[in-house]
């Protein structure tokens, strides 16, 4: 696989989803009879559609109207929505700002302490309106975080950071022990992010529940631009199920992997199905609802970092509400909207019954998928040109 990059040193090719086509087989379904839902845990949803853990796309209000609609919307307890008893005055602050001034706000307002009372809080409001309360924050505060959560009622518990493994090295600070973390939890736990088959493996063999796949591909991250670290979606995903696979053949237990990231359209969460995932997490495509936070803006989890921030504040603007991006009908003609119907019309088409079919249909390399054809549509930006 690997190609020599020059002396005594090689390189593997890996590939994103600009680079690769599904290909449609000998049968076609019906899209109205298709299955879209996944399990973890033992827990069924209907929408294979998480939230990113964002706070310019999830709060309180957005993860319920989620819920409802059979998806997860999963809430940051290291953002604005602990900080802040009334975190909109914070969000308008953010959204008013110059693009000159948005990174240094967003740097000063995540200084202020996160309030334990206030996870507590924030998990019994998205719990009273009868939907799943799914939260995500740092391994720093995994352990302290995950007790009230679990207490408050939470039935998932992610822990992300920009990079996840089981071994971490570290004198400066105690190191989560994740094996212990989730043998003390009685809520199931989803670990990410990762991009390799080695890593997903032991994420599983710990006890994970789930694994959160992708290192800086999300519209707001600048991870890959100021670290130079990451592996293109499809690679990560094909590989990392591949892990799952191997984990399931010997162990009789099967751990879902989620596409985190990279995904702003229908075609791209159908092509990362395809690639092996169980379900994707979006954040861009969310924070353009009526109903997230935002206001229209959508910035990485990693932009407050003190000293050395790796997302950016981007304006995504509003362009419906959270039903016509989920469901529709569209009203633009870009593909970022009625996720869930592209992605039945593609299971249709592919003869893929159910999200575990998707598993198996064939995928090709094909750089010019994007363009060919498309000279009109990039020329007028529509379409697949904008």
């Amino acid at each position: 696989m690997a190609e020599w990059i020059g002396i005594g040193r090689r390189a593997r090719r890996c590939y994103g989803f600009d680079e690769v086509a599904l290909v449609p087989g000998m049968v076609t379904v019906n899209p109205n009879e298709v299955d879209t839902s996944w399990t973890i845990a033992g827990k069924k949803f209907q929408v294979p559609i998480l939230a990113a853990a964002m706070d310019g796309v999830v709060d309180v209000k957005f993860a319920i109207a989620m819920g409802k609609f059979g998806g997860i919307a999963v809430l940051n307890l290291d953002g604005i929505q602990t900080r802040y008893e009334n975190p909109d005055e914070v969000l308008k602050q953010i959204a008013s700002a110059s693009p000159q001034e948005a990174t240094k706000l967003v740097q000063s307002v995540y200084l202020n302490p996160v309030k334990e009372k206030l996870i507590a809080k924030r998990i019994k409001e998205i719990k009273a309106a009868k939907v799943p309360a799914v939260v995500s924050c740092i391994p720093q505060n995994a352990q302290k975080f995950a007790e009230i959560a679990q207490e408050a009622g939470c039935d998932i518990f992610v822990v992300q950071s920009t990079v996840a493994t089981v071994r971490h090295i570290s004198t400066e600070y105690k190191i989560l022990d994740l094996a212990k973390f989730c043998s003390s939890l009685k809520i199931p736990v989803i670990f990410g992010n990762c991009v390799t088959y080695d890593v997903a493996l032991e994420l599983m063999e710990i006890g994970a529940s789930g694994i959160l796949v992708g290192i800086g591909p999300g519209a707001a991250c600048t991870t890959r631009g100021v670290l130079g670290i990451g592996i293109p979606q499809i690679s990560s995903t094909v590989d990392t199920a591949a892990a799952r696979d191997y984990f399931f053949k010997r162990k009789g237990k099967y751990i879902p992997i989620i596409t985190d990231g990279g995904m702003r359209i229908g075609g791209e969460i159908c092509k990362a199905l395809a690639a092996g995932a169980d379900a994707v997490m979006v954040g861009s495509a969310f924070a353009r609802a009526e109903e997230a936070p935002g206001r229209g803006f959508h910035w990485g989890m990693a932009t407050s970092h003190a000293n050395l921030p790796r997302g950016t504040r981007i304006q995504v603007g509003t362009s419906g509400t959270l039903q016509e991006i989920l469901f529709g009908p569209a009203k633009v003609d870009d593909g970022s909207q009625n996720l869930v119907g592209a992605l039945k019309t593609s299971m249709g088409s592919l003869g893929a019954s159910n999200t575990k079919e998707m598993h198996d249909v064939e995928i090709i390399i094909a750089s010019s998928i994007q363009t060919e054809g498309k000279v009109f549509q990039v020329g007028q930006r529509v379409g697949m040109g904008k």
